[in-house]
């Protein structure tokens, strides 16, 4: 397994000063940046704020089959004994789904959809390919919500993932309203790496995924960054596309609302930040969570 240098420590005892980034946000250069469908306003903005939203990217049509794929997932029980499905603490309904592109030919298509993916090559500079795949559905009136975190700091610690070099796409199969629990997210916090605090147990991810309190970054430091920027909220309709780097501090809140929430997310890696021994982990997370280098191929 590979080991690379570690730049970016978290998971002591100790609560650690955040520290700036070690490398760009915006990796393409030259003629490379420019070939691809963003502006300059656009990268400007994905650099300054971690993130860029999309409103109504898709039609509604084109992501109601894939919210159907999850109401019949909910209903088998087969597939809700997988282990790459999250079932909430009561087991009564589906958090979180992951993988489901290596088994179902139109979450594959879709992970590879043109519109998307030319932006994120342009971003990255790179090839790339899934690091994960996972849809997160909140219920009406008892969706749980997410606590705030840095998606990096737990690819870093449990995944072995070396640099700020990947993009998660997330794309609404319901409409998110202020209301249901929308992705909140810190403008500009991805300029800095926050370390969080305590060591990580042993498959952590099984507790994790349903509640998450190891790589949760200290109060402290999410009241300063969000004192800089504020806290975004995106809404829109289903289609709608929100673009994240993988160190953009974000969170939601339960869905307390009569109205479903359920969000895809494919997690684009460059190729040229591959997955080495996890930094703050006793053991990798499995494939279902971190697709591994000798499965990666040349990505596309």
């Amino acid at each position: 397994m590979l080991q690379h240098a570690d730049f970016y420590p978290t998971r002591n005892e100790s609560e650690q000063a955040m520290f700036p980034r070690q490398e760009p946000v915006i990796h393409s250069r030259g003629a490379q940046q420019t070939a691809g469908p963003l502006g300059k306003s656009q990268l400007d903005q994905f650099d300054r704020d971690g993130f860029l939203w999309f409103n109504g990217f898709f039609q509604p049509e084109e992501v109601d089959s894939f919210l159907g794929e999850l109401v019949t997932m909910a209903k088998d029980p087969n597939m809700r004994d997988r282990e790459e499905v999250v079932m909430d603490a009561g087991r009564e309904e589906i958090r979180s789904v992951f993988a489901m592109h290596q088994f179902s030919e139109a979450f594959d298509r879709m992970t590879r959809e043109p519109r998307i993916v030319d932006m994120i090559h342009q971003i990255l500079g790179s090839d790339v390919y899934i690091h994960q795949f996972r849809i997160n559905s909140k219920t009406g009136f008892s969706g749980g919500g997410f606590e705030w975190h840095s998606d990096f700091e737990t690819w870093h610690s449990e995944d072995g993932m070396p640099k700020m070099r990947a993009i998660s796409a997330s794309i609404m199969l319901t409409e998110n309203n202020p209301y249901n629990g929308p992705l909140m997210l810190i403008p500009g916090s991805h300029k800095q790496f926050v370390p969080c605090v305590g060591r990580t147990p042993e498959q952590n991810w099984k507790s994790s995924l349903k509640s998450q309190s190891i790589g949760v970054p200290p109060r402290s430091a999410i009241a300063q960054l969000a004192g800089d920027d504020g806290i975004a909220a995106p809404v829109g309709p289903a289609g709608s596309l929100l673009l994240f780097e993988c160190n953009t501090l974000h969170a939601s809140n339960r869905n307390m609302s009569p109205w479903p929430r359920a969000n895809l997310f494919f997690v684009y890696n460059s190729v040229d930040n591959q997955l080495g021994k996890p930094f703050s982990s006793p053991k990798p997370r499995p494939e279902y969570l971190a697709t591994r280098p000798q499965n990666v191929g040349r990505g596309f």
